[in-house]
């Protein structure tokens, strides 16, 4: 049992008193017009007595009212008053919002905006932490309207099954915005048991104190999550860029503040005795003009320098190590050859992980990509709940604590579900975190039509969709050893690369010379030719091919340029070629509208010395912009064909 004796309680309050005044300090910077934004933590301040709890290597993944628990952990009101002003030296540079904490030498994970994005990742965290047989825990807090949020369930459902050291903190205000929860609190409404949640009254710091420290204590022994529920007061707006006095009576808002933490506190401490009133009234004067003091020392430090705001959205560029096999026989299949690939990752990387839906024995995915692995390999290659935003999630917190994850998605149409986490943590947690969190991943999907049957949701390539994101790579391989070279170079890189696996070419035998790391951003030259630059990836590269074998009888001559890797992309390779042709088409299988082939014909356009290599138009040929249909006769008939191909082939020739 904890011992409340154990808070220090004349330093807490003093800290809580800094996170008010910090609180009410930028109210007044915002209202004289030197800021721009301000989520307040006013109400919020006994959620801080946790940090007593913690130790340094235990992972905070915060809301964005934990104002006094970052202080508590070591944040300091000058680094505070940096985010607030967005100074050079802040904790993204100006990359994220106020009150979206991040400090890397803490363990305090970058905030991402959408409510209940930091779950998973938490679970994520906390699952590594269980792997590595360590005391550390996990605390994950959120506000009671982001209970509502699917991930939020994901998060507690994986965390139970799993027994994770975590404990969620939930900071009920009652109030999402200006819309009361009371109705839609998934604990009111009788969703969660008593063995799992525990009701605290959030506005004691002593009892926020003992019942956390009892969670804390049982995750840390490896007892299981816990979900604290905090009932307290949000004491002010929203956000400065609302006015609670709209959907608030005056008589609430006054009996609100008759239950100010930090008064009870203070209250409590002076009738044991503890605190003199003068002694309280000095520590408010003194606190005012410290705090008033930072804020005019940071308010004239320098912005940051916009050259810069194009850094870390990726990391440096890291050779891979040599290729630790060669094939055994000249010609194979992409699945044969992935299956040797994730063989040795796993035998060389001892902290990579394979998840995703049925890819464990006896199945080994629906392809049959990880067979056997898990039988050679128990613990690391695990069947994953069918919960695509679970796989993507929990992958970001793995990553961002040192493992490497290798994740399924059983088809690249169903990372919906997932796509939140792909979009808001993945692909932003290096940029928005100033480089100082990373998430090396590989996340890979079959993709791709060309396979009758399949229809809607089993045949979608999306690939403009996935290259619009920065900061995600995102590869396409068109052959075996291509898509082992590429998996290999992204196991050992520092970035997240989806890799989109063409499913149609699965089975094709392909004849393989040299296995090494393939280069992100290297395209490569299939055939050399003089008249017209084909460019594709994927599915797509047989259509060219055909169309060079049909083109060749009459003296047209095709250079075939497989891209490879959408981003980064070889601009010049295909410069140089179009050097050479002056005529490009561009073959893909997504949409026409805003698919990546446009991108390509765009850059090659826009630049002046490319556009004058022109002698035509560029032509894209690309699926027609519909849904791809589950029979084949309408499959193929909305899919880039081969008579197509050469009417875009013979319109840069006329």
């Amino acid at each position: 049992m904890v011992c409340r004796a154990q808070l220090p309680a004349l330093e807490f309050l003093q800290l809580m008193l800094i996170s008010r005044e910090s609180d009410r300090r930028e109210g007044i910077l915002i209202r004289q017009g030197k800021g721009w934004f301000q989520i307040p933590g006013m109400g919020h301040e006994p959620i801080g007595a946790l940090a007593y709890h913690l130790q340094p290597s235990d992972y905070i993944f915060p809301h964005y009212r934990d104002r006094a628990l970052m202080l508590a952990r070591g944040l300091t009101p000058h680094e505070i008053a940096r985010d607030f002003f967005t100074r050079t030296g802040s904790s993204s540079e100006g990359r994220n919002m106020q009150g979206h904490w991040s400090a890397r030498h803490l363990n305090v994970f970058s905030i991402a905006s959408p409510i209940g994005a930091q779950c998973l990742p938490a679970v994520g965290a906390a699952w590594g932490i269980k792997k590595a047989g360590t005391s550390q825990v996990v605390l994950c807090n959120i506000g009671d309207a982001a209970m509502r949020q699917g991930e939020f369930f994901e998060a507690v459902c994986f965390a139970v099954q799993e027994n994770l050291p975590i404990v969620f903190v939930v900071e009920d205000n009652a109030y999402s915005i200006s819309t009361p929860t009371h109705g839609m609190c998934p604990f009111r409404l009788g969703v969660f048991n008593e063995a799992l949640a525990r009701q605290v009254n959030g506005r004691d710091v002593l009892e926020v104190f003992d019942h956390g420290g009892q969670a804390i204590e049982q995750a840390r022994a490896h007892r299981g999550p816990t979900i604290l529920w905090c009932e307290l007061d949000r004491l002010g707006s929203h956000t400065t860029a609302d006015d609670h006095r709209v959907y608030r009576s005056a008589e609430e808002i006054q009996d609100m503040l008759q239950r100010d933490p930090i008064a009870l506190l203070a209250n409590r401490l002076m009738g044991a005795g503890a605190l003199t009133v003068y002694e309280w009234q000095k520590m408010q004067t003194e606190v005012t003009q410290m705090i008033d003091t930072i804020y005019q020392q940071v308010e004239r430090e320098p912005p940051p320098d916009p050259a810069h705001v194009l850094d870390h959205l990726y990391g440096p560029h890291k050779t891979p190590v040599p290729f630790p096999f060669q094939p055994d026989e000249a010609n194979t299949t992409m699945v044969a050859m992935l299956n040797r690939t994730f063989n040795m990752a796993l035998a060389q990387h001892p902290r990579l992980l394979m998840f995703g839906e049925d890819i464990a024995d006896p199945k080994g995915g629906v392809f049959g990509l990880t067979k056997g692995l898990s039988t050679h390999f128990p613990g690391r290659v695990v069947n994953s709940p069918i919960a695509e935003a679970t796989i993507v999630g929990t992958a970001v917190g793995l990553a961002a604590i040192g493992y490497r994850p290798v994740f399924e998605l059983q088809f690249i149409d169903f990372i919906t579900p997932g796509f939140h986490q792909l979009v808001s943590q993945i692909a932003t947690l290096r940029w928005r975190s100033n480089g100082l969190w990373t998430c090396p991943l590989v996340l890979y999907a079959p993709y791709g039509a060309y396979l009758p049957g399949g229809g809607i949701w089993h045949s979608q390539s999306n690939d403009g969709l996935w290259a619009h994101t920065p900061g995600i790579k995102v590869a396409i391989p068109s052959t075996p050893e291509d898509a082992a070279g590429l998996f290999w170079t992204a196991f050992e890189a520092d970035d997240p690369s989806l890799i989109l696996l063409p499913k149609h070419l699965f089975r094709v035998r392909m004849p393989v010379r040299q296995c090494q790391p393939v280069p992100f951003g290297k395209a490569v030259v299939r055939r050399e030719g003089r008249d017209v630059t084909v460019v594709s990836w994927g599915n797509c590269l047989e259509l060219a091919e055909q169309a060079a074998q049909q083109l060749k009888r009459d003296g047209v001559s095709l250079e075939i340029i497989d891209l490879r890797t959408l981003v980064p992309c070889d601009w010049q390779t295909l410069e140089a070629s179009l050097a050479k042709t002056g005529r490009l088409v561009v073959i893909h299988e997504d949409n026409r509208t805003c698919g990546f082939g446009e991108a390509v014909i765009t850059e090659m356009v826009s630049d002046p010395k490319r556009f004058n290599f022109f002698l035509s138009p560029p032509q894209l040929v690309a699926r027609y912009d519909v849904h791809v249909p589950f029979t084949p006769e309408l499959e193929f008939a909305i899919l880039p064909n081969l008579e197509r191909v050469l009417r875009a082939i013979y319109t840069t020739l006329e």
